[in-house]
């Protein structure tokens, strides 16, 4: 690139990555080069805007908000309830109490004056975490591979009415990060997809289905949270690694629009009540106390009326993150579980008593907290938490690390209902069909001798729960690792159904479940009329370690000696089938071009049906009809992105150099054929596509939003007097319990607030609560509603053209035009359903968000005058249809 050119691109981006305060400290001298083998975006914006240690800009103050669109009724009744607090009940509804010092993995203090007990907050987004009696769904990596948005909203619904059924008033979860910039990303499997709109719509859907249930979501990890290597510094410290803070996730204006912030966008707009903020940095600056992605970006530009928590140990600061846009703390610790510490909590009524943080910030906070929970609730009377996160035990401590509260703290409730069947029609509709030969599948079942293959078609032999958090590789992968997981009631093994089917049909069935018995396998397949035979690869979380895999992947093969069974097994049988329970891709290259394999298909992580629901599939009762939500690759280096899995320097500099070229984008962009494509999945039956149409509607120029909030309102009046807010007489404390009063009337050896700083000493406009400019992108939840406005109507005739009904997912790709754009992208997509010889209509409306490219210096969407293309197909390299935008 000219220099010239460089210095003046350098220049632009830097106006949106100047420095934020609340970056912990200048870490000298650029680290060496981090790039990865791999590819760099075309965008120059891009390359310029993903520098190690460059840094985040400040922008303040806070927005506070103001009930915008459906929040409305939600604000009226918050303002009620708010109005009646005390400082010291604001700061409680802020601020957790304490790792397993509640009964709930995030409880925040309570109001017992207006009978409003303390708030629930429960991990999983696949069910209800750390108890008993509930049900395990498909991971979300399974619902994007059904490609179904009544999927997300029925599921989202059940595990709302399970937390429901707990007590849990905010289920942890969905999650939109990871996205999955990498694929061996350790948390990718709990999120969707790496494309944007696919995320999107699963994420919005899951939304509404939970909170249609009256429990709160928290949508996760926000935001660019792309790893699981250096999130932490202690669990990195205890790997051996010598960094001195988390991650930072390097990269562009551009790229946080057209990819990341994308979902989120669609999450905000489906009324999410609140946003989990993640522990990786954002150009350097903590993702939990960074100003612009906090206050500019979520708050200003998508109007989110909600509120922002910490992920457990992701605040770093007291009055620097609640300024930069934190109103929740989680689980009430700080720097480490069980210090007796907090950043907020009497921090944080000492931080309002001396002015540097203003009463209408801790106002908003609690407004946004209420407003979230009115959003989602009628009134303040709920049931009580009925279980503990700590013991299965009916009786043990309600505090339980500090063993104090002895009494009834497991009700064992039983939350399934009729669960089952919904998980069991998810897995089988998320299960992918890659390969079949001669239409190997489906299976009748009478076959005279079906053999059955590999540790991952059996249980663990510890049972389903034997390891803590699913951490271990053992059995069937019915669910990956880390705290998006949840104690299994049961888990249906696939030798189990397969062999219930098999006899039920009259044949006959044997099977080895040991990857080690390779001499057992060839003999048992060289009889086999079908071997089936499993292999798994999974993932998960930081905190566990697995095999030697730190939560991330160390590659993208299969697991448990898989590759050797798989050879000897169809190296002896040529009517072999694989199947493949994974957390994502797999090199599945040698697979695909074997004769001998005649048919694999992908069932990701299915849940506690697992085998029930590939049996079904199997044997023909569920004709697939699911779609990959990601590439299969041929090559791990196709992919252009990978995990960063040795620190660069003392603080690990990540640069998203490829901005959004990831997954499929990757693979058009630098002509990589892959294995199997994005949207890649066959059927039992054919397809065809014809009679594209493309109708213009009439939707109006778009217009840049103007206009000021009101000013910063506040509720209540409160004493100055530090003695006013020292601890109740007689007062019986909890040990390391995070309370909300005062231990002294002098304000500065009341707080232990490391980042505590005098009035005045904070950035411009960080206290300022007059009315504020809203951003040309923003003006209401999801941001500028003429975004949303539709441009265009594609709409296309697909026929069943096979002797069975079947489902079929046409997909929308629209090419934006720009020189720096990716040749194609995800813009729609329906699951149809049909009968032989029937026919319906695929119809997608394109709205001008879909056509928009993100200007870094107007800071806003526009609508480049360049040629769109469209193609209707059934993946993102089988294009039916082609037709263009006009």
């Amino acid at each position: 690139m000219h220099s010239s050119i460089a210095t003046a691109l350098l220049t632009v981006a830097s106006s949106v990555l100047a420095q934020d305060f609340s970056n912990d400290g200048n870490y000298g001298s650029p680290f060496p080069d981090t790039t990865y083998p791999g590819f760099e975006s075309t965008n120059p914006y891009a390359i310029a805007g993903s520098l190690s240690n460059q840094t985040s800009p400040p922008k303040y103050p806070s927005p506070w908000g103001e009930g915008l669109g459906e929040w409305a009724s939600a604000y009226s009744k918050a303002r009620a309830f708010v109005s009646q607090l005390t400082l010291e009940e604001k700061v409680n509804l802020t601020t957790g109490t304490g790792w397993e010092l509640d009964r709930c993995v995030g409880q925040t203090g309570s109001i017992p004056r207006l009978a409003f007990r303390a708030l629930c907050l429960q991990d999983s987004p696949v069910g209800v975490r750390d108890t008993d009696f509930n049900s395990v769904f498909p991971a979300g990596v399974n619902v994007a591979a059904t490609w179904d948005r009544g999927v997300a909203y029925a599921r989202g619904q059940a595990m709302g009415y399970e937390h429901k059924g707990k007590g849990v008033d905010v289920q942890l979860g969905p999650v939109a990060g990871p996205l999955g910039r990498t694929p061996e990303g350790g948390r990718n499997w709990e999120g969707f997809s790496p494309d944007p709109v696919l995320t999107g719509v699963m994420f919005a859907e899951t939304i509404k289905g939970t909170q249609s249930a009256g429990v709160m979501t928290s949508a996760k990890h926000y935001i660019a949270y792309e790893q699981e290597h250096f999130r932490l510094v202690p669990d990195s410290v205890n790997y051996g690694f010598n960094i001195t803070a988390s991650d930072s996730a390097n990269f562009d204006d551009v790229t946080m629009h057209e990819l990341y912030l994308w979902p989120f966008a669609d999450g905000v707009k489906a009324g999410c009540t609140s946003v989990m903020c993640s522990y990786n940095q954002v150009n350097n600056s903590q993702a939990c106390q960074n100003s612009y992605t906090l206050n500019y970006l979520l708050k200003g530009e998508l109007g989110f009326q909600g509120y922002v928590m910490s992920d457990w140990l992701g605040t770093n600061s007291g009055v620097a993150s609640v300024l930069a846009g934190l109103d929740m703390t989680m689980p009430g610790d700080s720097n480490a579980y069980d210090s007796g510490d907090s950043y907020f909590g009497a921090n944080l009524t000492v931080a309002v008593l001396n002015g540097t943080v203003p009463a209408w910030r801790l106002d908003d906070m609690a407004m946004r907290i209420m407003a979230g929970f009115y959003f989602v609730e009628t009134n303040i009377t709920r049931d009580p938490i009925n279980f503990s996160s700590w013991t299965r035990d009916t009786f043990s401590y309600e505090h339980y690390f500090v063993g104090e509260g002895w009494t009834q703290v497991n009700n064992h409730v039983n939350v399934r209902s009729d669960h089952a069947n919904l998980i069991r029609s998810i897995g089988a509709r998320s299960t992918v069909l890659l390969k079949n030969v001669n239409n190997t599948l489906p299976l009748t079942g009478n076959e005279p001798l079906t053999a059955v293959f590999g540790d991952d078609a059996g249980p663990n032999s510890n049972g389903p729960n034997g390891c803590p958090d699913r951490g271990c590789d053992d059995g069937t992968l019915g669910m990956a690792w880390g705290s998006g997981s949840a104690e299994l009631p049961y888990l249906v093994t696939p030798d189990t159904a397969i062999q219930n089917t098999v006899l039920a049909a009259g044949g006959a069935y044997e099977s080895v479940l040991s990857n080690g018995a390779l001499d057992k396998m060839g003999s048992l397949a060289r009889r086999a009329n079908v071997s089936i035979v499993f292999a798994n690869a999974d993932s998960g979380e930081w905190f566990v370690q697995v095999d030697r895999n730190l939560g991330d992947r160390n590659n993208l093969t299969l697991w448990q000696g898989a590759d050797e069974a798989i050879a000897m097994v169809a190296g002896s049988c040529s009517n072999t089938i694989l199947v493949v329970h994974s957390v994502g891709p797999v090199l599945l290259e040698k697979y695909a071009s074997n004769p001998n394999i005649t048919a694999i298909l992908w069932a990701g992580v299915p849940g506690q049906e697992s085998g029930n629901s590939i049996a079904d599939v199997l044997y023909g009762h569920v004709n697939p009809g699911a779609k990959l939500p990601f590439t299969i690759g041929a090559n791990r280096t196709d992919y252009g992105t990978d995990v960063l899995y040795t620190p660069n320097g003392d603080v690990p500099q990540i640069d998203f150099r490829e901005g959004v070229f990831i997954d499929y984008r990757a693979f058009d962009s630098h002509n990589s054929t892959p294995t199997y494509e994005f949207g890649f999945g066959l059927s039992y039956t054919t397809f065809n596509y014809s009679n594209l149409q493309i109708t213009k509607l009439d939707a109006g120029d778009y217009v840049p939003f103007t206009g000021y909030t009101s000013e910063a309102p506040t509720y209540g009046n409160f004493s100055t007097d530090p003695a006013a807010h020292l601890f109740p007489a007689n007062f019986s404390r909890v040990p390391l319990y995070q309370y909300p009063w005062l231990n002294s009337t002098n304000l500065t050896e009341a707080s232990s607030d490391p980042q505590y700083a005098a009035p005045g000493s904070f950035p411009v406009n960080a206290q300022n609560g007059s009315a504020q400019r809203i951003p040309k992108a923003g003006g209401a939840p999801g941001g500028n509603p003429m975004l949303y406005d539709v441009l265009y109507r594609v709409q296309a005739t697909i026929t069943n053209t096979g002797s069975v009904a079947g489902e079929e997912v046409p997909q929308l790709y629209i090419s934006r035009g720009g020189p720096h754009d990716p040749i194609r992208e995800l813009r729609g997509f329906e699951r149809l359903s049909l009968q032989p010889n029937g026919s319906t209509t695929f119809s997608v409306d394109v709205t001008r968000r879909d056509v928009s490219s993100w200007d870094p210096v107007e800071q806003d969407w526009v609508v480049r005058n360049t040629t769109k293309r469209v193609w209707v197909g059934r993946s993102s390299r089988k294009m039916e249809l082609e037709g263009v935008l006009a």
